[in-house]
């Protein structure tokens, strides 16, 4: 199966990987969640060529992702904003960074701080019913019949 027919599987996991998957969509995404919607701090941070963040940030759109906003009028200037959409992807950056700083840095190259309570945060996936902490033996999946 090709990437871009992953979308029209009836599965999650593969219908979200059809918009994130691509290798520098997370990597565009980690610079909105720091605060940066500009073309060129995406194309000179991350060394993209215009050809394949163009395609990036055109996807991201599309998918209501990030949405395109006019911040200068003359020349005409955009700027990409998370949307709802898009903010909602801030949990699956997190578990991507975590997973990094166990097993592929000495040092993590970040600390995230809980701005509430001033301490290093270590974010952890809990139930929603009883607030007990999750791991992949704690849950069973229920496939719809059609599920993939």
């Amino acid at each position: 199966m090709k990437h871009d027919e992953l979308g029209d599987v009836y599965c999650s996991v593969a219908r979200t990987w059809s918009v994130i998957g691509e290798r520098w969509t997370m990597m565009i995404l980690r610079e909105c969640f720091r605060g940066e919607r500009r073309y060129e701090h995406f194309r000179t941070k991350l060394g993209l060529g215009a050809n394949v963040l163009n395609d990036r940030l055109r996807v991201l759109t599309a998918e209501g992702v990030l949405e395109r906003v006019l911040y200068q009028d003359a020349p005409p200037r955009h700027e990409y904003r998370l949307t709802a959409k898009g903010a909602d992807l801030y949990p699956v950056l997190v578990a991507l960074m975590t997973w990094g700083d166990t097993y592929e840095n000495d040092v993590p190259p970040v600390r995230l701080v809980h701005r509430g309570c001033g301490h290093a945060a270590a974010p952890r996936l809990t139930c929603g019913h009883c607030a007990e902490p999750l791991t992949w033996r704690e849950m069973s999946a229920e496939l719809e019949p059609q599920a993939w």
